[in-house]
């Protein structure tokens, strides 16, 4: 009922929109933070399913083909849903007056598989996204993956999508191919190397809110409004928080404050950075944990652009519920 509700509505729009094109930069220039783990694509699928509905509109049908007992993927949960989502609103511009967009997962064993056994582990696991819309000619499938090319009009498209999905995909030993013709619709194979026979994905640990708790967040971070941001979504949360703008003025709030459970630090600051302040602290109170927080890839917890094994991070900039879930993993003791 605000005179401004729809001005805040705008401007979230806005950065969710930042957010989004900067992801796809940096996933095309291979500086994306990056957290692979062991998935079940079918996972993926159903849980994103809700998001495409609300991005494709509901002039478009959405059916999934999802192959039971599935082989994992090692990837990034983040990286794989921005593959779907840039191949659904491809799908989606294709589709005009409407259609159906259909989502396909199978095993596919490779003819080189020892023995002829057809070994999952010898093969991939390929996702396939079909739409019933224009099809492209030949011209603009043989340009299809190239950076910034687009047939959309001017303000209508970057160019990156499906060249971020090309990024990714061969980043993690993948393919993607595309089947088309004008007038007869599009599918893409995007081929993801299968995990070796046995490997799971961890089941989804549940967030359990703990509101009002009496644990205590120590902030640091040397963005004066980003530190004051994340004070407040910790104090609606329910935590104790105390702030620092730097290194040095967390090393003094840390030795008048034994009660401190957390540090949630930047990784980059001016001085001392996040893992140098770490290093010092845990000597004075190795049971102290710790999250990471960054948006650069150039960091001292990430190697080629994957976060180092054991470390909790949080990928800048990031949601109150991504902020409550990680807080709640380490404190619960999943990680440090």
């Amino acid at each position: 009922g605000s005179p401004v509700a729809e001005e805040v509505v705008q401007i979230q729009k806005a950065g969710v929109s930042a957010v989004g094109l900067t992801r796809q930069l940096l996933a095309f220039s291979r500086k994306q933070i990056i957290q692979p783990t062991i998935l079940d694509l079918n996972e993926v699928v159903s849980h994103v399913r809700v998001m495409l509905r609300r991005l494709i509109g509901e002039n478009i049908a959405i059916a999934l083909e999802l192959q039971p007992g599935l082989s994992c993927v090692k990837a990034d949960h983040g990286q794989v849903e921005q593959i779907l989502m840039n191949l659904a609103v491809n799908a989606r511009d294709a589709m005009p007056a409407g259609g159906t967009l259909t989502i396909c997962t199978a095993n596919r064993v490779d003819d080189s598989s020892p023995n002829g056994r057809g070994d999952t582990a010898a093969g991939h696991v390929v996702l396939t996204v079909s739409d019933t819309g224009t099809g492209m000619t030949a011209e603009v499938r043989g340009r299809l993956f190239e950076p910034f090319f687009t047939t959309k009009d001017v303000g209508k498209g970057t160019g990156l999508g499906l060249a971020t999905v090309h990024g990714i995909i061969t980043g993690i030993g993948g393919s993607i191919s595309v089947h088309t013709e004008a007038g007869a619709g599009t599918s893409f194979d995007v081929r993801f190397p299968a995990v070796p026979d046995g490997e799971t994905a961890a089941p989804p640990r549940p967030v359990v809110a703990k509101r009002g708790a009496a644990e205590t967040v120590l902030v640091v971070d040397d963005a004066g409004s980003l530190r004051e941001l994340t004070r407040r979504l910790l104090e609606r949360l329910g935590y104790t928080v105390l702030t620092a703008g730097d290194a040095k003025e967390a090393f003094e709030v840390f030795e008048k404050e034994p009660g401190i459970d957390v540090m949630l630090t930047d990784v980059v600051m001016p001085g001392e950075s996040g893992p140098e302040l770490t290093r010092r602290l845990i000597e004075l109170r190795p049971s102290l944990k710790v999250i990471y927080m960054s948006g650069y890839t150039e960091d001292a917890i990430v190697h080629h652009g994957v976060i180092q094994s054991g470390i909790a991070f949080l990928h800048k900039p990031f949601t109150s519920e991504a902020l409550e879930a990680k807080l709640r993993d380490v404190l619960d003791g999943a990680s440090r």
